[in-house]
């Protein structure tokens, strides 16, 4: 250090001199203090966490000591030392003043300290940071490249939106410096302020372009960047920089051809840094731009052949060359070329690049899926790689891949799998291979197989979806593969070794034999003693579940009626009188309700207990469909209802003809309007057109009930949340609906066919209570739902001794005389003739979609990768929507629930989804109605809930400008 660093010099005045002296007699007096080195050696020396918190205090009080003092020689070593206090978690906020007296000095090792410490301790909340500014702005004037270095790096790191607008034109005026160093530091800290304030952009914008024509790889590096953010924040400016695409092919090509050069070599690659952020940059401007997707095609094929990939340098250039051809408009070779790369991505020892790969096949599998099916061998060998997320990946990529000619081999793969699999894993899989089994089966026999199969090897990690949907499939199975199917659920209960382990097989095993147990010892394999014997194996056991044992009971019943030896029948009495006294109170009352078919009404026990009638899925266009496949690009509509949810539900009959449910949906629902517990009340809410109907002589509904046909009591509390929901929507008064009571007689209009239900006796459907059956309809609240009843209904008239027994039987069995639904059962009406008339027919049969040039497309939200979209049209007095939700993400997303509001003066009805999984590129469409009972505008509230990589994601959002309702 020289005498001129101490301010010395012989041409200074006194005053200099004076300070000089005073200075050194200071160093004099005050002791030294420690020095940065020896103080992280003390702290690393202590053995405790409190011996080091006791150095970290005893310096911080001797640092704040030094602070009093004005003028301290040693303020820099002081801070330093500070900032290293900050670093270990200890706070260090007095130190923010003297971090801006050291900015200030004249010294340039005082301002690099003082910098640092403004970047570590500063931010735009504090106060502080304001007094900073002017000395930034000195920085960036002074004569020195390293101090407008530090100003510029500071300014880019703590600048807040005001600061920003004071220093921008400072900072353009930097990036045409004739210094590459201050130019390459003032293109990023541009970068930083438009990343904080958009609206800046257009005064960099002049200087941002001839930052491409540098020979200077850093400028170039910054340069990239700055534009790249350009474009992500607005549309203008990528349409002006698209004419760059020639520059930067130009760019691209030189860094390919070029020798080797030392300063820009890495493992043999020149400048991959740069390569990659060309072609991220590329890969914007090219989106959905034929011309410019054109000028780089050529180039992008070169960077695929000639690239190195026996390094991780090569491969991270060519995984960036790939996503750049899938995300413009490339040609078909191109893609090919893409997916290639990644299939020797797969083949890789290096588990992150097999990831990566998969992660990307999953995400561009829908562009072009014949590219990607050529891979399918190394796809599936994935399947048992050790790393769990590469098992998750490849699973969801398999299922992508499933078509109908690969069916049968990809589901022998997959099922080996899911044998196998981890029991996180077996949920999802299972619910896949059912949808893909329904979607591409060759024939009934083989989807029967695959289904048992998955059932067998998924145990009770199967959800309710797989038993619903496998039963639906027995019941609509022609009589021969009913009694295959018997005999080999049959032959799988027979054989069970851990019960316990698969009650998802028991349930439906049970329910196949007391439906069709006349099949199955007509094929005289089996002897009437030995199903008999399996049931009260499994009623008598105490590893079987509850829920099964309701199946098991049900299915009894109906097994008594397919028995011919009277031995057995009074074995299977004594079995079901048994559990009249039960310690399980569902038990118990399903023992006593059967018991009473065996006594007093055992001439109606044959008729009442008859098989089901098949029953037909309706697809949105109107027609019915059957088990098997079904139109590739028709969106479809779950009908199949889950397992008991133990939920209470609001419960409805009307005759026993259509059977439907309104449970915790609905209360889902009511959160989104403010929490209430009443949905009767104020706007034509529902999240599914589903809505359970019994005959129980209490309507519940969410907790509240209205007995004997009363009107339930609205709740003024839950009015206002609605209000305060939905904010300024003009919502006229109106008074709460009533509940129309409507007592069953011998002229009550029922559906033909008397059947019971194995399904619908469940937790839900045993309510207290003795009377006769009551009709609850509530227009409102389901929307003009009573005059869809009225319309829809095929009414033939029910027998006189009906009325007379359903007192005797109790609700919950007379809930279920007549009854042709279950959790697999449609919310339809099936009549006497076997047609079907759906709830929604003549909403069905009007179905729109996005491709309609009629309907009119709106945007509802497109965040985080999901976008969904309400395509709107009137049609018949009413208006369609359909809503279309797309999964752009690279995750799965489960647990998709779409939820909708509108003002009292409309009614909504919306159809059941098409599903609640959202795979990547996958879709889930759900129809909604809505019609007007007065004059205004419609505006929808929506709330759309899913869960992504476990966590739970709510979005809330609000759609107007739907079209207008013709005039005459």
């Amino acid at each position: 250090m020289n005498a001129s660093d101490h301010g010395f010099n012989p041409a200074f005045n006194m005053a200099t001199i004076r300070q000089a002296i005073n200075e050194t007699i200071e160093r004099v007096r005050i002791p030294t203090p420690t020095r940065l080195r020896d103080l992280i050696r003390q702290i690393r020396a202590a053995r405790t966490a409190a011996e080091e918190r006791a150095v970290v205090n005893r310096e911080c009080a001797y640092i704040r000591s030094t602070f009093r003092e004005e003028d301290s020689v040693w303020r820099c070593r002081n801070i330093a030392k500070l900032l290293y206090i900050h670093m270990l978690g200890y706070p260090a906020h007095f130190g923010q003043l003297e971090c801006l007296k050291l900015t200030a000095s004249p010294r340039f090792t005082d301002k690099r300290i003082g910098y640092l410490g403004a970047m570590l301790l500063l931010d735009e909340r504090q106060d502080v940071h304001l007094l900073i500014t002017n000395c930034l702005k000195n920085d960036l004037n002074s004569p020195t490249q390293f101090v407008v270095g530090l100003a510029l790096c500071t300014l880019g790191a703590i600048a807040s939106p005001e600061m920003a607008r004071d220093l921008a034109g400072e900072v353009e005026k930097l990036m045409r410096s004739p210094n590459a160093y201050i130019r390459k530091k003032a293109a990023l800290c541009a970068f930083r302020i438009i990343k904080r304030v958009p609206e800046l952009m257009e005064i960099f914008l002049p200087a941002t372009r001839s930052l491409l024509n540098e020979k200077n790889h850093g400028i170039l590096i910054a340069g990239v960047t700055l534009i790249t953010e350009m474009c992500e924040k607005s549309s203008d400016t990528l349409n002006h920089f698209k004419k760059i695409v020639p520059n930067l092919v130009r760019i691209l090509k030189n860094l390919i051809l070029a020798g080797y050069s030392p300063e820009h070599d890495v493992s043999g690659v020149s400048d991959p840094f740069l390569q990659v952020k060309i072609l991220r940059l590329l890969r914007i401007l090219g989106h959905n731009d034929p011309d410019a997707s054109e000028a780089m095609n050529d180039i992008l094929a070169q960077v695929a052949t000639n690239t190195e990939t026996s390094k991780n340098v090569g491969n991270t250039i060519l995984y960036e060359t790939v996503l750049s051809i899938m995300d413009i408009k490339s040609e078909g070779g191109l893609r090919v070329l893409a997916v290639n790369i990644l299939g020797r991505f797969l083949l890789n020892s290096d588990k992150n690049i097999r990831y990566v790969a998969l992660n990307t096949l999953l995400r561009t599998v829908h562009a072009d899926i014949s590219a990607v099916q050529r891979h399918r061998t190394t796809i599936l060998e994935c399947l048992k790689d050790p790393d769990v997320s590469i098992r998750r990946r490849a699973m969801e990529l398999s299922f992508a891949l499933i078509n109908s000619q690969n069916i049968r081999a990809m589901s022998k793969e997959l099922l080996v799998f899911l044998e196998k699999a981890d029991p996180e894993f077996k949920a999802q899989c299972s619910s896949r291979m059912v949808h893909v089994a329904e979607r591409y089966a060759t024939s009934i026999r083989w989807r029967l197989d695959t289904l048992l199969s998955v059932l067998i090897a998924a145990g009770n990690y199967v959800r309710d979806d797989v038993v619903s949907s496998t039963i639906h499939l027995i019941l609509n199975s022609p009589p021969e593969e009913q009694a295959y199917i018997g005999l080999r659920l049959w032959s799988s209960v027979h054989n069970v070794a851990n019960s316990e382990e698969k009650q998802p097989l028991l349930q439906v095993a049970v329910w196949t034999i007391g439906e069709y147990g006349d099949l199955l010892l007509s094929s005289e394999r089996i002897e009437e003693h030995q199903l008999v014997d399996i049931y009260q194996r499994l009623l008598w056991s105490t590893s079987v579940s509850t829920t099964t044992k309701q199946y098991a009971l049900v299915s009894l019943a109906k097994l008594s009626t397919r028995i011919r030896t009277k031995e057995e029948e009074t074995r299977v009495k004594q079995m079901i009188e048994a559990f009249g006294s039960h310690l399980n109170i569902d038990l118990q009352q399903r023992g006593v309700e059967f018991a009473q078919l065996f006594r007093d009404y055992s001439h109606l026990r044959p008729a009442l207990l008859e098989k089901m009638p098949k029953i037909q899925k309706t697809l949105p266009n109107g027609t019915d469909a059957e088990g098997g496949g079904f139109d590739d690009q028709q969106p479809t509509i779950d009908l199949i209802e889950g397992g008991d949810d133990g939920d209470s539900s609001l419960m409805i009959n009307t005759s026993g003809g259509i059977v439907g449910k309104m449970g915790s949906d609905s209360r889902a629902l009511l959160d989104l309007l403010g929490g209430g517990d009443d949905p009767i009340d104020g706007l034509a809410l529902t999240p599914t057109a589903d809505v359970l109907i019994s005959g129980s002589t209490t309507a519940t509904t969410n907790g509240k009930s209205g007995v004997g046909g009363a009107p339930l009591p609205p709740t003024t509390g839950n009015n206002q949340d609605l209000l305060d929901l939905l904010g300024s929507l003009d919502m006229p008064a109106s008074t709460p609906p009533a509940a129309v009571n409507s007592s069953l007689g011998a002229s009550t209009p029922v559906l033909g066919g008397i059947g019971l239900d194995l399904n619908s006796l469940n937790d839900n459907s045993i309510k207290n209570g003795t009377g006769g059956p009551n009709l609850l309809a509530n227009s409102s609240s389901f929307g003009g739902l009573d005059n869809l009843l009225n319309s829809n209904l095929s009414p033939t008239t029910m027998p006189t001794t009906m009325p007379a027994m359903l007192p005797g039987l109790g609700s919950p069995l007379g809930s279920g005389l007549g009854s042709l639904a279950s959790p697999t059962s449609p919310t339809g009406l099936v009549s006497t003739n076997g047609t079907t008339g759906s709830l929604f027919s003549d909403f069905s049969a009007a179905v729109i979609n996005n491709n309609d040039e009629h309907a009119k497309l709106l945007t509802a939200l497109d965040k985080n990768g999901i976008l969904v979209q309400l395509s709107a049209k009137h049609t018949g007095g009413a208006l369609q929507i359909l809503m279309t939700a797309t999964n752009n993400s690279l995750t799965t997303l489960e647990q998709y629930l779409f939820q909708a509001a509108v003002p009292r003066s409309f009614s909504l009805q919306m159809l059941s989804p098409s599903g609640s999984t959202l795979p990547p590129g996958g879709t889930i469409t759900q129809e909604m109605r809505v019609t007007s009972t007065a004059k205004a505008t419609l505006r929808m509230r929506l709330r759309i809930s899913y869960q992504s990589d476990g966590n739970p994601v709510q979005e809330q959002t609000e759609v107007s400008g739907f079209p207008e309702e013709p005039t005459e």
